[in-house]
């Protein structure tokens, strides 16, 4: 028994039949007080007071009041980063995804039998998976100039972090007899893999790809900030301006975008399961 349960010792509960048995205290409330010391010093050291926010929050209203009604003459300059947008989220998302799989096999303990193999690339995968994606793209407008490309690798590297962690993850938990009768008849690693594993993770790991290009729409969208292309640039550009009309209708049009992307990967996610 824990110091939890001496301190708070359990109830003794007599039953109808006379027998007497002994219910646990809930650790419930201890939880709860945990969670308000961490509150309240979280508070204390962020400086956040609420008489401030709801002194200012009006604010936040008054430049919405301003994007709307919306400069609808700015649409025809927002489709060209718009599609940027669009097409650095699609590649990235797409080799980051490829590129993902060799790492999760290889950091998979039931697949790659060498422990130094599976946790080196597991702590690979964790530090990649921390670096945020504006940092990268910032890092890559150094090494392959302004543009999309910049932007493109950032959310490579960003999808090709997550979608491993998810993947190895998953194909520990799959059956192996199929993979061990394979190995067993003489079919090599690869083979064996590709019949027997793969097809018990690819409906999971092609709905974490779309769960992942979806986020990656938006993050996309703001990578221009750090001249990363896309919508991010203008964005940035009429803020600075003051242009909030302007910034409405470019949050139109990002919204549909992102809107119709989610319900397409929702029918295909339903579809796969």
């Amino acid at each position: 028994m824990n110091l939890f349960y001496k301190i708070f010792k359990p109830k003794r509960i007599t039953l109808p039949n006379g027998k007497t048995v002994l219910e646990r205290r809930s650790r419930l409330p201890l939880i709860l007080f945990a969670v308000l010391i961490a509150t309240a010093v979280a508070i204390r050291i962020t400086g956040f007071d609420p008489v401030i926010l709801a002194k200012r929050i009006d604010q936040f209203f008054v430049i919405l009041r301003q994007m709307f009604p919306p400069q609808y003459n700015y649409t025809s300059k927002i489709l060209s980063p718009l599609f940027d947008t669009i097409k650095m989220s699609l590649l990235g998302s797409a080799v980051g995804a490829l590129l993902a799989i060799p790492a999760a096999v290889f950091s998979s303990n039931n697949i790659t039998k060498n422990r130094l193999i599976v946790y080196a690339n597991r702590l690979f995968l964790s530090i990649v998976r921390t670096l945020p994606t504006l940092v990268t793209a910032l890092v890559a407008t150094y090494v392959f100039g302004l543009g999309t490309l910049a932007g493109t690798v950032a959310i490579a590297v960003f999808t090709f972090a997550y979608v491993g962690k998810q993947l190895y993850e998953q194909i520990e938990t799959v059956d192996m007899g199929a993979h061990e009768a394979m190995t067993a008849l003489g079919s090599g690693k690869l083979s064996a893999f590709w019949t027997s594993i793969s097809p018990q993770v690819m409906p999971a790991y092609l709905s974490t790809c779309l769960f992942c290009l979806e986020g990656n729409v938006r993050y996309a969208a703001i990578l221009g900030y750090v001249g990363a292309g896309g919508l991010g640039i203008i964005l940035n550009e009429k803020i600075g301006w003051r242009e909030y009309d302007s910034v409405g209708m470019i949050l139109i049009l990002l919204f549909v975008t992102v809107a119709a992307i989610e319900m397409l990967s929702h029918v295909i996610r339903r579809k796969l399961t």
